[in-house]
Formats: C-alpha cells, sequence, structure tokens
C-alpha cells in the first residue's frame, strides 16, 4: 500500500552505499539476501526470535539494495528481477514455515496453511495482470520495479512489518497468521475488482 513513495525514501537513504558498489552484482546481494534470509529461518524454528528478527531486517535491506545498485549502475536486466522475486518468495514461505515448525500444534500449522492459501491467491492475482499488463504496454513511469502490478492492501512493506511482529509475538502466530492471510486474501480481491473495472 505504501510501496511506491516508500521505495523514494528508501532509496534516498541507501544512495550512498549502493554509489560506493558499482563493482557489486545485484544478483549477489539477492543470493546474499536469500541466504541471510535461510537463516532467519533457522533461528526462527531454533526459536532464537531475536535473532531471526535481526536476519529478516537484514534480508530485507539486502533485498532492497540489490534494484538500488542495479538501477543506479545501469545493471538492471530482467534475469535479474526474475531472481529477486523468487528468492523473495522463497523467504516469505520458508520463514513462517521455520516459525510454526519450531513450536508446532495443529493451530500453527492450520493457521499456516490458510496464510500460504491466500499467499498463492494472492500470487495468481497480480502476476497475470502484470503480464497482461506488460503485454499492453501499461507500465506505470513511476514504478522501478522490473514488473508492475495493481495496488492492495498488503504490499512489501506491510508485509515486513507483519513478518517482525510474527518473531516478537510468536505465542501469537495463530492470530497473527490467520489476521495477515485474511488482509492478503482481500488485497486479492481488491486486484479482482481492478481487473473487472480496467480490463
Amino acid at each position: 500500500m505504501f510501496d511506491t513513495s516508500l521505495r523514494r525514501l528508501k532509496d534516498r537513504i541507501g544512495e550512498p552505499l549502493a554509489i560506493r558498489m558499482s563493482r557489486v552484482s545485484p544478483i549477489l546481494i539477492s543470493m546474499l539476501a536469500l541466504a541471510v534470509g535461510l537463516l532467519a529461518t533457522v533461528a526462527a524454528f531454533k526459536q532464537q526470535y531475536l535473532w531471526a528478527l535481526g536476519f529478516w531486517i537484514l534480508n530485507r535491506t539486502l533485498d532492497g539494495l540489490d534494484g538500488l545498485i542495479a538501477r543506479l549502475h545501469n545493471g538492471q536486466s530482467d534475469f535479474g528481477g526474475y531472481v529477486d522475486i523468487l528468492t523473495d518468495y522463497i523467504i516469505y514461505v520458508s520463514l513462517p514455515i521455520g516459525l510454526v515448525a519450531g513450536a508446532a500444534s495443529e493451530g500453527h500449522y492450520l493457521a499456516l496453511a490458510f496464510m500460504l492459501a491466500s499467499f498463492y491467491v494472492n500470487t495468481a492475482s497480480w502476476m497475470y495482470l502484470a503480464a497482461i499488463l506488460e503485454k499492453r504496454a501499461a507500465r506505470n513511469p513511476d514504478t522501478q520495479t522490473t514488473i508492475v502490478m495493481p495496488a492492495g492492501i498488503i504490499g512489501g512493506f506491510e508485509t515486513i512489518m507483519a513478518y517482525g511482529i510474527f518473531l516478537l509475538f510468536p505465542a501469537q502466530v495463530t492470530l497473527l497468521f490467520s489476521i495477515f492471510g485474511a488482509l492478503v486474501f482481500i488485497t486479492a480481491f481488491q486486484r479482482v475488482v481492478w481487473a473487472t473495472k480496467s480490463l
């Protein structure tokens, strides 16, 4: 919901560092972000929640840095964008699984299944739309990401915050996963409404 405006702020903050990293491959940063995200998953599984939170924040920081480096040093590529979204999704899925597997209960697994189902539906709601918008050359000039999608109530910033809350309040993940999954389903529905009016 706030991704476009916050991306500009993030880029201003990260630009001094990214300018100095002209020799660093953006894909290398994406892979480093993946490794750090997997460390967050392991820490969550071991119930080392503050470590998991620290690794999660570092993962998101690196994820913001790879695209900025690519843009500043003319290193943008379709493959880089593909790697970026793929590694994001690996962590979006693995971290809550690690969180639940480390403190397993039937309620936790049911809430996890509900939330991951919402991700599945939401992904379908925007990826196909992104392909249609690309086909129609309907790119928004304000969008700096490889693909463009209609915004919804849940975006990247909201996901960062939600995962942080999951790690700060692990005893409440059944409720938290259920709330977040419901919001993601609402986001998917928003895109269906948008598509009904726009396509």
